[in-house]
């Protein structure tokens, strides 16, 4: 065989090898690699989703946070607000207790004030008659001279 021989069969069989590859083995892989290709494709936007959706959920975290805070600042300022209202009422409800005991007291010392200027004057009226007995040398009879004691108590 000659090379010519040669070289043209290689020829042929190059082109069936290339033919059968081209039919049979070559649009499996490339669908394989189409295959491949899109899921990764795939992979990248859905991880690209995740990424966004990621940073909405972050986004959101942080209005949820800032409102938590929020909310909690105004339920402490509540909360300091009712103290000082409780603190005031109790300030109040104390100053009007005492007020009443100092206005029971003074009622009562005025009572006492009264009452001891009774006793004072029962006191002085007898003894203006002790002394009226001494000066007229005789006794006085209260029952009789009731009306005299009582005007006497009276401008006393």
């Amino acid at each position: 065989m000659s090379i010519n021989a040669t070289l043209f069969v290689q020829a042929i069989v190059f082109a069936i090898l290339v033919w059968f590859t081209m039919k049979f083995v070559w649009p499996p892989i490339t669908k394989a690699l189409d295959e491949r290709a899109q899921k990764i494709a795939e992979g990248l936007a859905a991880a690209d989703k995740a990424k966004s959706e990621l940073s909405v959920a972050n986004k959101r975290v942080e209005e949820e946070l800032a409102k938590s805070r929020n909310e909690s600042a105004l339920r402490l300022a509540e909360a300091e607000r009712r103290a000082q209202a409780m603190i005031e009422e109790a300030k109040a409800k104390a100053a009007e207790e005492g007020n009443k005991i100092i206005a029971a007291a003074r009622v009562e010392a005025e009572q006492q004030t009264v009452k001891a200027r009774e006793t004072l004057r029962e006191q002085v009226a007898a003894l203006a008659v002790k002394g009226a007995e001494q000066i007229l040398r005789k006794e006085v009879n209260a029952g009789v001279h009731a009306d005299l004691l009582g005007r006497l108590k009276t401008e006393l």
